[in-house]
């Protein structure tokens, strides 16, 4: 069998769905659920918007650059070297949530902006959708704009060196390395067709 080929062999049914706990950023729902095999079960789903991320690509004669923003991430207490993005506001599309996050962290935009992916973040546990985008040869545009308990350093890094990092140090996101898996796959298809 072919996961996704709709069979509903895997599927369960969702019996009842309880809030248990809402924060500024997700929800936290207790959900009883009967499987395939008829057995019911009680699991924790979390609900929050949905996430998108822009990788800011410029070309130079020395080669790809990425824009990148470093910031302390609360959960991991560590600093985080990562490609802009953020939620995906009620009713804004992503491609605008990912251009507007672009502008807001790092004062650069773009007119050349392609959507690569939409993938779930953790679907044992989440609902929500993580979109990748790449923005090719960004200029600067104005300064940052920041929320208020955001504090960002915006800076560009040669491409190769990110590649060869990625996973290690600061640069330990699980969401960034998708995003830059779906990068370069779309950079590497983009150089064959010239």
């Amino acid at each position: 069998m072919v996961a996704g080929d709709g069979s509903g062999a895997f599927r369960w049914k969702t019996e009842s769905k309880k809030e248990v706990y809402r924060a500024n950023v997700f929800t936290v729902f207790e959900q009883t659920s009967t499987g395939p095999n008829g057995k019911k079960g009680k699991f924790s789903v979390l609900e929050a918007h949905d996430w998108a991320v822009i990788v800011p690509v410029l070309e130079t004669p020395e080669g790809e650059k990425f824009l990148m923003v470093r910031q302390y991430r609360h959960g991991a207490n560590s600093i985080s070297l990562e490609f802009p993005g953020g939620v995906v506001e009620t009713g804004e599309a992503p491609a605008a949530a990912a251009a507007r996050e672009l502008t807001e962290e790092t004062g650069w935009a773009s007119q050349e902006i392609y959507e690569l992916a939409s993938v779930y973040p953790n679907p044992a546990l989440q609902s929500n959708f993580f979109h990748i985008f790449i923005a090719m040869n960004p200029v600067a545009t104005c300064t940052q704009s920041l929320d208020e308990n955001e504090v960002i350093d915006a800076m560009f890094f040669p491409a190769d060196e990110i590649r060869a990092k990625m996973g290690s140090g600061e640069l330990r996101h699980a969401l960034m390395v998708s995003a830059l898996y779906f990068v370069d796959r779309f950079l590497a298809q983009r150089k064959q067709n010239g």
